[in-house]
């Protein structure tokens, strides 16, 4: 090839090669820009509708057993005070969660959901109020969550339906079983159980998982569109886990969020849909960085979709933040910044 590359045509091409390189340029200039003006942060609260979620400790509605197997009895009035719970209640005011998922996983080898405190239920019920309250119940699939055993599908289904009857002003619950991989048709079973055993009027909802990225090729942590359809449509509200991208570049984990909002929103069908967002740390856990899957970036992307459409869709309502225990001062302030105000 060198033979033709003479010095005269060599510098003939050079305009031809400067005016390409200086397209190149633009475009990655201009690429860099899309990205930048899909992280652009609204002010006044434009996209807060004041109905937002989080998901809380195990301690709030937990029983004494539980506190004793974890070696936590000295952290009871932590949860359990009047103080406690009314503290919980002006932070969730001030920072506009309506809906709390309280943690009562795992579930036994029988399907039976963790146990609570009866008393504790009812106090915390007195006093949160009118926060809606949903238990957050389910455990790992093939570990403590076997929704391929008719036996087990049956155990939880019932223990579900038995909590919402003895504590009848709980909202409802929310089922979080992971892996859970496209198309499984157990998890649907299971869904359908607990769905009849239920009583009437209570809000089933989904931790449920993204749509696929090419950027974290693992199936059995995103929903593919006909099952995540499949899911919504037997929901009453999805909370989608948009986070443990393995992500290291926080422009394109803001360019996910834009991508994967637009995506939930419209797949969700009348399912009222809570976008998940991360406030944890796990540094070192290798699919989470807590430098680019955080708060500011998570509503960065949200922000950036939103923002394009004429009016919010029907069956968005908010953002969920997981999670509560791993909040502080900075963190708050970020979300209220970044969100609220």
């Amino acid at each position: 090839m060198a033979a033709w590359r003479s010095a005269a045509g060599f510098v003939r091409r050079q305009p031809r090669v400067a005016v390409a390189a200086l397209a190149i340029f633009i475009l990655i200039a201009g690429a860099a820009l899309l990205i930048r003006s899909r992280g652009a942060t609204p002010r006044g609260g434009r996209h807060d509708l004041g109905r937002n979620g989080i998901w809380l400790q195990h301690g709030w509605l937990g029983d004494d057993l539980w506190f004793q197997n974890n070696k936590k009895v000295d952290r009871i009035p932590s949860f359990r005070s009047e103080e406690a719970v009314r503290g919980l209640g002006s932070r969730l005011r001030a920072h506009h969660i309506t809906d709390i998922f309280p943690h009562l996983c795992p579930t036994d080898q029988s399907g039976r959901i963790a146990a609570v405190d009866d008393a504790q239920v009812e106090r915390f019920l007195d006093l949160i109020a009118p926060v809606r309250v949903i238990p957050w119940v389910g455990g790992t699939r093939g570990g403590s969550a076997h929704p391929d055993h008719p036996d087990w599908r049956q155990g939880f289904a019932s223990s579900i339906a038995d909590l919402l009857r003895k504590h009848p002003r709980l909202a409802g619950v929310q089922i979080n079983i992971e892996p859970m991989p496209s198309d499984d048709s157990d998890y649907l079973a299971t869904l359908d159980e607990v769905r009849r055993a239920m009583p009437t009027g209570k809000l089933l909802s989904i931790a449920a998982y993204p749509p696929p990225t090419v950027l974290h090729p693992f199936p059995e942590v995103h929903w593919n569109e006909r099952y995540f359809k499949q899911v919504a449509s037997r929901a009453d509200q999805m909370a989608v886990m948009m986070y443990d991208t393995a992500l290291r570049e926080p422009e394109t984990y803001r360019h996910l969020m834009d991508d994967w909002t637009g995506e939930v929103l419209a797949w969700s069908g009348e399912a009222k849909v809570l976008l998940g967002i991360p406030a944890y740390e796990d540094a070192g856990v290798g699919y989470h960085f807590p430098d680019v899957e955080n708060i500011e970036h998570s509503l960065a992307g949200i922000h950036a979709h939103l923002g394009r459409l004429p009016r919010l869709p029907e069956n968005y309502q908010g953002v969920a933040i997981y999670c509560d225990w791993e909040m502080n001062a900075q963190k708050w302030s970020a979300f209220d910044a970044s969100f609220i105000h």
